[in-house]
């Protein structure tokens, strides 16, 4: 099988990531990658470790004779770009930005009467629905670390208040420079921001509603800016009355058909996930206390790396084909 592909916005960190793994995906032919900023420049000029990989160039023009398009924009601008630009019937949609990763946000309305429906791409969540979806909303990276350490609660119809905090290295910043991602603030710094107020709380919510529908759900998320670029670590502390293994056991059934997510018995850190596209549990049980840490990397399974696993899902493939990607662990 053979996957025709364009790139919308290629020139930023997730563009950039999804790059290097389309690159070398056993299905995927690139055929254009969009950038106004960077058109008629070598790929490679922008993400130098791609000299020798690829020829290509970016380009200011667009092509129908594609079979997915992936939009890297910024957010608010893939709900534009595709309304000024309606893709052909035929080519399937995976938005890397926050545009319709809501449900009352998740339909997009075209001229000529073209009504698009976006998924929320989470494959621990909707994987059945991805396989027969047009367009996928790619999850947020913080979302997903959370979500993949409730989900299985939240089937069980256990959670109730949980405070959650959350460490991310400066990638999931994006590209362009700011006070806060410059390496004279980052080094030997941490902070906390959008205290209780981060933009994924509404798609975290709604998932968990997905399994616990009448449910209260009180979730306290406090984000944390950390002095390293990528990957992202999630505490998050419940009361619970159920013992350890029964808490394990419940996790392993979750995610036993699931080739990303995995659970652990020792202490989990992040070179076990980063530049993979892996997410690692790992349950601490505490007197009436339960503590779920979950790991991945901001830039694969919280982003680039998610939005291929869902390609794959959508064109029948494999689920992990082309992801199978070495940590770098040292």
């Amino acid at each position: 099988m053979r996957i025709r592909i364009g790139i919308i916005g290629g020139a930023g960190y997730t563009g950039g990531e999804l790059l290097r793994l389309l690159i070398n995906h056993p299905h995927a032919e690139i055929v254009f990658v969009h950038s106004n900023s960077s058109a008629g420049m070598p790929l490679h000029k922008v993400h130098q470790d791609l000299l020798g990989e690829t020829e290509i160039l970016f380009t200011s023009e667009l092509h129908q004779e594609i079979d997915v398009l992936f939009l890297c924009t910024g957010h608010g601008e893939a709900r534009k770009f595709l309304q000024a630009n309606p893709p052909a019937a035929h080519v399937k949609l995976i938005d890397l930005s926050n545009d319709f990763r809501l449900a009352e946000q998740s339909t997009l309305e075209l001229a000529g009467n073209d009504t698009i429906q976006f998924i929320y791409g989470l494959p621990e969540l909707n994987r059945d629905a991805i396989r027969t979806a047009r367009a996928i909303a790619n999850p947020g990276c913080f979302a997903t670390s959370i979500q993949l350490g409730l989900l299985p609660l939240a089937k069980a119809g256990f959670l109730n208040e949980i405070y959650t905090t959350g460490i991310t290295g400066s990638t999931g910043a994006g590209q362009s420079l700011s006070a806060t991602s410059h390496f004279s603030w980052r080094s030997n710094n941490i902070q906390a921001y959008k205290t209780l107020t981060h933009q994924h709380l509404g798609e975290i919510g709604q998932s968990l509603r997905h399994w616990q529908p009448d449910a209260a759900i009180d979730l306290s998320f406090v984000p944390w800016r950390g002095d390293f670029t990528r990957g992202i670590f999630i505490s998050s502390t419940m009361h619970m009355a159920l013992g350890y293994q029964e808490l394990e056991n419940m996790y392993i059934d979750y995610y036993t058909n699931h080739p990303f997510t995995f659970i652990s018995r020792e202490p989990i850190f992040l070179k076990q996930v980063v530049n993979t596209n892996k997410a690692i549990i790992q349950l601490e049980k505490v007197g009436e206390k339960l503590v779920v840490h979950s790991v991945i990397d901001n830039l694969l399974k919280g982003a680039s790396g998610q939005a291929v696993q869902n390609m794959n899902l959508m064109f029948g493939l494999p689920e992990d084909t082309g992801l199978r990607l070495k940590a770098g662990y040292f």
